[in-house]
């Protein structure tokens, strides 16, 4: 993968390792990531410092990939998805002075092979979403999802299995 680093008033990569092939659309913000060969990341799209996304994956526009997320090859994620990495966010510490990195743990969360998640989807992190798996669009997901499960709701729920 070759690290680049773009910054024009449409796009703006820092210390990005792009594959080959990448296709990156108008107003992405993308720093200290990697996506590999064959990925396609729509408008307005932020993926932050330390994520990654496998191969041939479809990342959505207005979606949100934050630190500790890691999507693996051939995953779509749809328009409008939302990522967190904090158990327990909060802008100050109990004395009131600002948050900074050091006061605050991230957590990481897994997207596994073939999986596709429906715009609008919310996933909290910490958990695993199966290889092949289904979230449901506006869905909240709250705890891992089995490998080719189709699960949805808020919290999602497994409503079935496919093959």
């Amino acid at each position: 993968m070759e690290i680049v680093t773009i910054d024009e008033p449409r796009k703006t990569l820092n210390n990005v390792k792009l594959g080959e092939g990448v296709k990156i659309f108008n107003f992405v913000n993308a720093y200290g990531c990697s996506i590999d060969s064959g990925s396609k990341v729509g408008a307005f799209v932020e993926i932050q410092k330390g994520a990654s996304i496998g191969k041939n994956c479809k990342i959505s526009s207005h979606s949100f990939i934050c630190e500790g997320v890691h999507i693996e090859d051939n995953c779509f994620i749809g328009h409008g998805v939302m990522f967190t990495n904090d158990l327990f966010p909060r802008a100050t510490n109990p004395d009131g002075s600002q948050q900074t990195d050091a006061d605050w743990t991230m957590v990481e969360t897994f997207v596994k092979k073939g999986a596709s998640i429906g715009s609008n989807a919310t996933i909290l992190c910490g958990i695993t979403i199966g290889e092949n798996a289904l979230i449901g669009a506006g869905s909240t997901v709250t705890k891992d999802v089995p490998a080719n499960a189709v699960v949805a709701g808020n919290p999602a729920k497994v409503l079935k299995y496919i093959k």
